[in-house]
């Protein structure tokens, strides 16, 4: 059976799930944004150092990553796995369609722990603890990380990005609004 967010079968969120569902969608919002407000002319870029990875490469990157961990842990429980993308052809407006698909396949994952008392299935191979608090954290960090690589790579390429954008990267009470 595959799961959906809507299906009315799912058991009653408690307050606690409720809110980690929103801290990831805000987080989420977050990698939205900054992906709407990278320079195009930026998205081929190659990084100084690691000639194989571009700021294309690491923006797609965090889907990619959402999508194994959804397989690993919640292709076996009905979570549907959304698709990769390419990394080194994806466009920006596709990499934006295909992070919706994924976040809402955390979300799935989230969910799964609510319904097992507060805890993901481990997955074969795992490097955080598989309570919902660690869970939710790891993911958070992962993308905060590649954040903050891809600010700092437009810097270093020339395209400092506009303080609005880095500035909105900080306003979480905003982004959890939108």
């Amino acid at each position: 059976m595959k799961r959906h967010l809507d299906n009315p079968q799912s058991p009653k969120l408690t307050e606690e799930a409720a809110r980690l569902i929103a801290a990831w969608n805000t987080n989420h919002r977050v990698t939205s944004y900054l992906i709407k407000n990278l320079p195009l002319e930026l998205w081929s870029k190659k990084v100084p150092g690691a000639p194989r990875r571009t700021v294309q490469t690491i923006a797609a990157h965090i889907h990619n990553a959402r999508c194994m961990w959804i397989k690993m842990i919640g292709a076996g429980h009905g979570i549907v796995v959304p698709r990769t993308v390419n990394l080194r052809t994806v466009k920006p407006s596709e990499l934006l369609r295909a992070l919706e698909h994924s976040s809402r396949g955390m979300i799935e994952l989230i969910k799964l722990g609510v319904e097992r008392g507060g805890s993901v299935p481990a997955a074969v191979w795992q490097n955080f603890p598989t309570d919902l608090i660690h869970f939710v954290s790891y993911f958070v960090s992962h993308e905060a990380h590649h954040r903050g690589q891809l600010v700092i790579l437009a810097r270093q390429l020339g395209h400092r990005l506009p303080r609005e954008v880095t500035d909105g990267l900080w306003q979480w009470k905003q982004r959890s609004r939108e």
